[in-house]
């Protein structure tokens, strides 16, 4: 469950900062400004889920992977901006890995159309581990998405991704820059049921290759 954030020996966030920050309870909406976002200098990514939302903010960084970190033990890893792992949740994701090509990592503002890939899921409770997921990436038009009252002409990518041994298909959504690929806003399932929509309030952008 994803809930205000907070931060405890894991980043140099200083406690009295959280209160600017502090954007959700459990079970409500997130609606941050502008202007709370700019108070605070971290870098900050909204997540709402079914069960209400929160602005996390970035406390690693870990050879590409970011971790994004709520209050208690609520963590969102993100990798090219796609989730690969989650920590707190009714379900978690433990791991998302591409079989051979990475078509994030490469960059999707590159997919001049449908594009299959594999990818390997861990999911828990349950011990389903190294289910195969056949991932189909097909992009779509511009659309025009405003973030904090900034309107960004951005890319839709769609994936749709089978998982055949766990007998269940999702359906993600990412909305990229089309001139580098950095995935502004997107909706991803990290196990079936448990859809996760990430917006980038005070993006951490790595150049892409």
């Amino acid at each position: 469950m994803l809930a205000t954030l907070a931060l405890a020996g894991c980043s140099s966030v200083p406690r009295g900062s959280l209160e600017a920050v502090r954007l959700a309870v459990h079970g409500e909406s997130v609606h941050p400004t502008a202007a709370s976002v700019a108070s605070t200098p971290y870098y900050q990514m909204q997540v709402d889920g079914p069960d209400g939302g929160a602005v996390l903010i970035l406390a690693s960084t870990d050879g590409g992977r970011l971790g994004w970190y709520g209050s208690g033990k609520d963590i969102v890893f993100t990798r090219d901006g796609l989730v690969v792992k989650t920590v707190g949740l009714s379900q978690d994701l433990e791991s998302s890995t591409f079989i051979g090509d990475d078509p994030f990592h490469a960059g999707l503002q590159k997919l001049a159309g449908p594009r299959d890939a594999q990818r390997r899921l861990d999911w828990t409770p349950g011990y389903r581990y190294g289910l195969v997921a056949h991932s189909h990436l097909e992009p779509r038009g511009i659309e025009q998405v405003e973030i904090l009252g900034t309107v960004h002409a951005l890319r839709r990518v769609d994936e749709t991704l089978t998982v055949t041994d766990a007998g269940t298909t999702l359906h993600n959504r990412y909305w990229i820059d089309p001139a580098d690929g950095f995935i502004w806003k997107s909706r991803q399932y990290v196990a079936p049921g448990l859809p996760l929509e990430l917006t980038q309030l005070r993006p951490y952008r790595v150049a892409t290759p």
